[in-house]
C-alpha cells in the first residue's frame, strides 16, 4: 500500500514537472516580434517580384507568374499550399483617344480608360457637369445627361452638402448609365495630372458606356469652362475582354483544437497594369506571405485553422474572394469560416478595425494593449465602421466578421493609387515589418482565442447590420443587395 502511495506521488510530481508549460499570449507575441524583426522577408520578396514580374493583372502572363511565385514561396516556407482555380470574364485595356473642346474645335486630352469599358466605343456628345455624380445630382436634373457625356468628380467636391455620400467610381458610372449618359468622364482628385485607372463596373462585367479618367487640373478647368459655355467630347477606345483562368493561392495551418473552424488572412495579389502595384496591393499581400513564413518558422499552431490567401481578381470586381465564398456556400463549408483579416494597402498599423461589430471592441482593445506593451509604435487605435470594395466584402455579406489594420501611411502615397507611379520606390521597409509583426500577433490572438470576439450573423441580422452601416444603397447600386423590403 505504501509503495502504491509513493508511486502515485511520483506520478503526480512527474505530470506537473514534465508536462510542457502552456505558453502565454505575451510570450508568443514576443517570439513573433523577435522572429519578424530578425528574419522578415516581406520587403525583399516584394522587391524581387516587382523587378522580375512587374504588374500582376489578373489573367495576364504576369498575373500567372505572380501566382506561381507566391505558391513556390509559400512552399519554400514549409507550408501546405494549394491553388484554387476559377474562370471569369476578364478585361484589359487597348487604345484610347479623348478630345475635349468646343463643338468644332476638339483638342486631345490626356486620359486613361477605366476598366470594364466596352471592347469598342466611339461617341461624341455634349459634356454635362454632374458634380459629385451622386443620386442627388441626377435627381435635381434627371433628363440632363440623356444622350450626353457625364462629367463627375471622383471624390467629394469641396463645399458639397453635408452628408453627400462618397460613392465608388463604379457606382458613379452605374448612376450615369441609369440616367441615360452615353459616356462618363471622371476627374481625378490628385494634383500633378496623375491619371487613375480601376474598374468602372459594379459587377465585374462589361459596362455599356465608355468610362475614362482625366487629370485634376484638366478636369477642374473643364468645370470652369462648362459654367460659361457648352463643351463637347469625343471618346474612342478599343479594349479586350474574354474568359480567363486565374488562381487564388491558399496556404493552410491546421488548428490544434478546432481544425474545422477557419480564420482567414487574405490580401489581393493582383494589381492594375499601369505600374507594378507595389502599394496596391504589394505591401498587403506580401505582408500576408511573411505572416505565413513567421507562423511556419515558429511552428505556431493555434486552436483554429489559419488560411493565408492570395486573392486574384480583386481589382476587377473581387473575383477571387467572390469565387471562394460562392464555392463555400455551394459545398456547405461557409459556416466554417469564423473570421477574416483583410490586408489591402496595409502598412505601419496603429490599430485595427472592428468591421462595424461593436461587440468586438473589447477584444481588439485588450489585445492591442498587449501589442502596444511590446512596441509603443502601435498606438492601439480602433476603427469602428464597415465598408465595401475589398476582399472582405463577400464574406461580410454572408455575416462573417472581419478586421483590417488601420494603416498610418504617408498620404502622398495614395496619390499613386491605381496609377503609373505605384512602384517599389514608394515602399517603406520598416512599415512592412511593423505590419507583419502587429498583424501576426493579432491573427494569432484571434485564431487561439477561447471565444471569438464576434460570431457569424444570421441572414436577417446581416441585413440589419448592413443597413445600420449605411451600405444598403451602395449594395443596391452594385447588385449585391439580396433582400426584399
Amino acid at each position: 500500500m505504501k509503495n502504491i502511495f509513493l508511486l502515485t506521488i511520483v506520478s503526480v510530481f512527474l505530470f506537473f514537472n514534465c508536462t510542457p508549460k502552456q505558453e502565454t499570449l505575451d510570450e508568443t507575441f514576443r517570439k513573433i516580434n523577435t522572429e519578424v524583426l530578425d528574419n522578415s522577408r516581406a520587403y525583399e520578396t516584394l522587391e524581387e517580384a516587382t523587378k522580375t514580374i512587374g504588374h500582376r493583372l489578373t489573367g495576364s502572363e504576369e498575373g500567372e507568374k505572380a501566382e506561381e511565385y507566391t505558391f513556390n514561396l509559400l512552399k519554400s516556407y514549409g507550408m501546405n499550399v494549394a491553388y484554387q482555380p476559377f474562370e471569369v470574364e476578364s478585361w484589359s485595356r487597348g487604345d484610347i483617344d479623348v478630345k475635349i473642346g468646343s463643338r468644332n474645335q476638339l483638342k486631345p486630352t490626356p486620359a486613361v480608360t477605366l476598366a470594364h469599358s466596352p471592347v469598342e466605343a466611339e461617341v461624341t456628345a455634349e459634356i454635362i457637369d454632374m458634380g459629385n455624380g451622386v443620386d442627388a445630382d441626377y435627381e435635381a436634373k434627371p433628363e440632363a445627361v440623356k444622350g450626353k457625356i457625364a462629367l463627375v468628380y471622383i471624390g467629394t467636391l469641396p463645399n458639397s452638402p453635408q452628408g453627400t455620400p462618397g460613392l465608388h467610381r463604379s457606382e458613379k458610372t452605374a448612376l450615369a448609365t441609369k440616367y441615360g449618359a452615353i459616356g462618363i468622364i471622371i476627374i481625378n482628385q490628385v494634383d500633378g495630372g496623375v491619371l487613375l485607372t480601376g474598374t468602372a463596373s459594379v459587377t465585374g462585367s462589361l459596362i455599356p458606356i465608355p468610362a475614362v479618367c482625366i487629370g485634376k487640373e484638366d478636369g477642374m478647368a473643364l468645370k470652369e469652362t462648362l459654367a460659361k459655355t457648352k463643351q463637347y467630347s469625343s471618346i474612342k477606345m478599343t479594349n479586350q475582354s474574354g474568359l480567363i483562368n486565374a488562381r487564388n493561392v491558399i496556404a493552410t495551418i491546421e488548428g490544434s483544437e478546432f481544425p474545422e473552424e477557419k480564420i482567414i488572412v487574405g490580401g489581393h495579389l493582383d494589381s492594375w497594369d499601369l505600374a507594378t502595384g507595389a502599394i496596391d496591393n504589394g505591401i498587403g499581400s506580401f505582408a500576408v506571405l511573411d505572416m505565413a513564413r513567421t507562423f511556419s518558422a515558429l511552428k505556431l499552431q493555434p486552436k483554429r485553422t489559419v488560411q493565408f490567401i492570395m486573392f486574384m481578381g480583386e481589382e476587377e470586381g473581387l473575383l477571387g474572394s467572390r469565387h471562394l465564398v460562392n464555392e463555400a456556400v455551394a459545398n456547405g463549408t461557409i459556416n466554417q469560416i469564423k473570421y477574416v483579416m483583410n490586408q489591402d494597402m496595409s502598412g505601419n498599423p496603429i490599430g485595427f478595425g472592428t468591421g462595424g461589430r461593436s461587440e468586438a471592441e473589447a477584444f481588439f482593445t485588450t489585445t492591442g494593449a498587449q501589442i502596444q506593451s511590446i512596441d509603443s509604435t502601435y498606438t492601439n487605435q480602433l476603427s469602428k465602421g464597415a465598408g465595401l470594395h475589398s476582399d472582405h466584402q463577400p464574406f461580410m455579406l454572408q455575416g462573417i466578421p472581419y478586421t483590417s489594420p488601420m494603416s498610418n501611411l504617408d498620404r502622398s502615397i495614395y496619390g499613386c493609387y491605381h496609377s503609373d507611379c505605384d512602384d517599389f520606390d514608394l515602399v517603406n521597409k520598416e512599415h512592412m515589418v511593423n505590419n507583419v509583426r502587429f498583424s501576426s500577433m493579432m491573427l494569432y490572438a484571434l485564431a487561439n482565442a477561447d471565444a471569438l470576439p464576434s460570431q457569424k450573423l444570421k441572414d436577417a441580422e446581416t441585413k440589419v447590420f448592413l443597413e445600420a452601416n449605411n451600405l444598403k444603397l451602395k449594395l443596391q447600386i452594385g447588385g449585391d443587395w439580396r433582400w426584399e423590403d
